[in-house]
């Protein structure tokens, strides 16, 4: 095709290019065969947007895309478009920048969204041939750097809060620090690199790149000591108080010393490597998140002082059982014991720290023959990356603190001082070890045990335990809802069926993250060694869950299941589960289509939504997907499926910019959202215009949120709620009214670039009456006043509200939902 007759860039185009060279990093050269323009004219849009900001992108000559076969939509759903966003002859994909935790992926990973403030709107509000609506504040987004920090901050609440049974707020204590360690080793890494790199632009709120990280910073820090001084003068004296101490060496008594002296000969002091530290041994390698001991020792013959490392191997317990109920830290026993490491020398002082490292994978897979083998090898200089915070004892020895940050903390790039990423704690440091407290048998000390039961629709079926799938199957679609409803008998037996069944004749299968022992992958295998057509589709870029999943992708292999790894540039997040199934002379496809893992470990404990169908047009959407992933498959339009990175986000608008019609007419209109986390700026100005309009817009939120509620005049109309406790809310939802006849979606996406742009992601209609009221009551709920969730407000401040104005304790949603199904199984409905 020549040049003249491409199609020309879209003003959302041209900021995703630039967006992609200057805050993902991306070389012009990629940049420009991806979007299909010459090198220069990629550097064209770049420097404007560097220049200018989203104004930039907006001025110019029209710039043509490459040959890009678009096919005519379909008309279907009311007349909305269902384009795929899937190249036809090579896989495209529409870049933009990296989120908390993905780069290859989050937390999930480059720098923050880095824009000027808008001047005009980002997204394209009106169809061709509409008037120009007038231009949105440019103050309208909140920065997403610090709403993540926000919702690690409402972690730490829950830690604080005295209502939350005690090893709860231990184990909220472990998963603040185990998310607050994944921040600093995406988010802070990917920013500072790109301010060093000079590629950084301004935040959506205006921030210099410079003044953010300065910002998330101090906050981090802030948070920090918060965190340190809940577990020191709250969870650990009550903790004691229930018979579990948590100590430091000196508080043993001496039997307990000797007790932890031969576990320290025979299981410690063999796997210890004692590191000396002078001119004929350069400092050593510290690798990220272990923890240390800086030791100082005196050759009494000399009188040299000397410098050591030690470093607390990784597969000890973080806390060492001393006596029943009673524990420390495993680097005080190594601490004690240190004349054992250095005999014959002085010790003067021992102190310990941890470094947390740039843990960004970057794999050119444009570039990459092998996507396994290149993946492989990042994870290798993974280990390797540049530090990004040390953390310290508060007792170190100013002298010490002085050469650790010398030797690990040298800021050759100047982004910041290397005080300002040294935090100075009370010991212990890594509380994430404290989950390992918070798994105790003390039932009386943690939330009331809930088992998860069958769902009613699939134990009602009359057959033989298990119940069959596939008849119930057969005579209603089942809209499942994790942990309340049990996945093993669900989603689990579904795929366990299949691969035992001798009519099923083929399995397709997306697996992102799953268990170490997976019975999914077992399923899998079992079913390709009884002969059936097994196709395994993995997400081998899932973020810290590379390694696993190299080794999933090899263990299906070699028992003869097609694995594949989805598209260039395109990391499949979708979540979908297809069996094609021989039943007389006609074959019937079984599908499911979830918002979370096939990971039976982590669906007890996140909360997600699957829907379990034989509808045919579902079954065919998943066939069509399936080819386009695995083939070279042409189908480019979809029946029940809004599919990213090309139909999604505008599927999504087109249905707000429905609502407003439908209220300008007088007929029931607003919107309702439960997702992750929502950045993406065309979305929130979609609903921003809605608000204007007079639609009433919820969302319920459980991270990130870069939109702006309750400003007059721009969202009055929009109120952002978020609801966390003993379980992860992890599923999306998308409610429409549709002008009285409404509508609901249920899928994997989230409202960010990188849902949207950067990965295959997928959500599916669901048109069943009652479950689509469902999960309207759902959504409803968790963002009623009624339910003890967070506020936002326009200043960008969350607020807790957990009781009502009399003081009585508000609704408990999760609690609620609990009740619910163990009234249901007590009635035997």
């Amino acid at each position: 095709m020549s040049s003249g007759s491409r199609p020309p860039l879209t003003e959302a185009d041209r900021l995703r290019l630039a967006r992609a060279v200057l805050d993902d990093g991306w070389s012009l050269r990629r940049a420009a065969e991806r979007f299909g323009v010459s090198p220069r004219t990629a550097k064209r849009w770049a420097d404007r947007y560097r220049a200018h900001g989203v104004a930039g992108v907006r001025s110019g000559a029209p710039v043509h895309l490459a040959d890009v076969p678009r096919s005519s939509p379909r008309r279907e759903n009311g007349g909305m478009s269902q384009e795929t966003s899937i190249r036809q002859d090579r896989p495209y994909t529409v870049p933009g920048p990296a989120e908390p935790s993905e780069r290859a992926d989050p937390p999930e990973n480059a720098s923050p969204s880095a824009i000027e403030p808008p001047a005009v709107e980002v997204s394209h509000p009106g169809h061709p041939g509409h008037p120009a609506l007038p231009e949105l504040p440019g103050d309208r987004f909140l920065d997403r750097e610090r709403s993540w920090l926000a919702f690690n901050e409402r972690v730490l609440e829950l830690a604080e809060d005295p209502q939350t049974p005690l090893l709860e707020r231990a184990n909220f204590l472990s998963i603040f620090a185990s998310n607050l360690d994944e921040f600093f080793m995406v988010r802070v890494a990917g920013l500072k690199r790109r301010i060093a790199a000079g590629v950084a632009n301004r935040s959506v709120t205006g921030q210099s790149p410079q003044a953010v990280l300065e910002t998330i910073l101090a906050l981090a820090r802030e948070q920090m000591t918060r965190h340190a001084a809940c577990f020191q003068k709250t969870v650990l004296p009550q903790l004691a108080d229930e018979g579990i101490h948590l100590l430091r060496w000196p508080d043993l008594t001496e039997q307990e010393q000797t007790r932890l002296f031969t576990l320290f000969r025979k299981k410690i002091f063999p796997v210890l490597t004692p590191l000396a530290v002078d001119p004929a041994h350069p400092f050593p390698y510290i690798s990220g998140l272990s923890l240390n001991l800086a030791v100082r020792v005196r050759n009494p013959a000399s009188g040299n002082e000397h410098f050591a490392r030690v470093k607390v191997p990784p597969l000890l317990s973080r806390f060492l059982e001393a006596s029943p109920q009673r524990y420390v830290p495993v680097e005080d026993v190594i601490a004690a014991h240190l004349e054992e490491l250095f005999r014959g020398m002085e010790v003067l002082g021992h102190y310990v720290f941890r470094v947390t490292r740039n843990e960004d994978l970057e794999v050119e897979e444009d570039d990459a023959e092998n996507l396994l083998q290149a993946l492989e090898k990042e994870l290798l200089r993974r280990r390797f990356g540049p530090p990004v915070r040390l953390e310290v004892e508060e007792s170190m020895d100013p002298e010490v603190l002085d050469r650790l940050v010398k030797e690990l903390m040298t800021n050759r790039d100047e982004v910041v001082s290397n005080r300002d990423e040294v935090f100075s704690l009370p010991g212990p440091l890594d509380l994430t070890g404290l989950s390992s407290i918070a798994a105790l048998d003390r039932p009386e000390l943690k939330y009331p045990k809930f088992v998860a039961g069958t769902h009613r629709d699939l134990a009602e079926v009359e057959s033989a335990t298990p119940p069959d799938i596939f008849a119930a199957l057969r005579h209603r679609d089942v809209l499942l809802h994790h942990p309340y409803d049990s996945f093993s008998t669900s989603v689990q037996a579904f795929l366990e069926q299949a691969a035992g069944d001798p009519d099923v004749l083929a399995i397709k299968q997306t697996l992102y993250r799953t268990s170490g022992d997976s019975p999914i992958v077992d399923a899998l295998i079992d079913a390709a060694a009884s002969g059936k057509q097994v196709l395994v589709l993995v997400e081998i870029k899932a973020r810290f869950d590379e390694h696993a999943n190299i080794k999933w992708a090899r263990k299906l292999e070699e028992a003869g299941c097609h694995v594949v790894y989805g598209l260039v540039g395109l990391k499949t997040h979708c979540k979908l589960s297809l069996v094609v199934r021989q039943e007389g002379e006609e074959l019937r496809r079984y599908a499911h289509v979830g918002t979370g893992n096939y990971h039976p470990k982590t669906a007890r404990r996140y909360e997600d939504l699957g829907l379990l169908t034989a509808d045919a047009e579902v079954g065919a959407d998943l066939s069509d997907l399936f080819n386009r992933l695995s083939g070279y498959s042409r189908r480019d339009s979809y029946r029940r499926l809004l599919v990213a990175p090309r139909s999604l986000r505008e599927g999504l608008l087109t249905r707000i910019r429905r609502e407003i019609e439908h209220h300008k007419e007088g007929r029931p209109a607003w919107v309702r959202i439960k997702v992750n986390s929502i950045v993406d700026e065309s979305i929130i100005d979609g609903l921003y215009r809605a608000s204007q309009a007079g639609v009433p817009v919820d969302v319920w939120v459980r991270g990130i949120c870069a939109l702006r509620p309750g400003v007059p005049g721009l969202s009055e109309n929009i109120r952002v709620r978020s609801v966390l406790g003993r379980f992860l809310e992890h599923s999306r939802v998308y409610a429409f009214a549709n002008g009285g006849e409404s509508e609901a979606w249920i899928g994997s996406t989230d409202l960010m670039h990188r849902n949207l742009d950067r990965r295959i992601e997928a959500i599916v209609r669901v048109t069943d009456p009652g479950h689509r009221s469902s999960l309207i009551r759902l959504v409803t709920s968790g963002t009623s006043d009624a339910t003890e969730s967070w506020h936002l407000g326009p200043d960008g401040r969350w607020t807790r509200h957990a009781t009502d104005a009399e003081g009585r304790r508000l609704r408990n949603l999760q609690e609620a939902l609990i009740e619910a199904r163990r009234k249901r199984r007590g009635n035997g409905d």
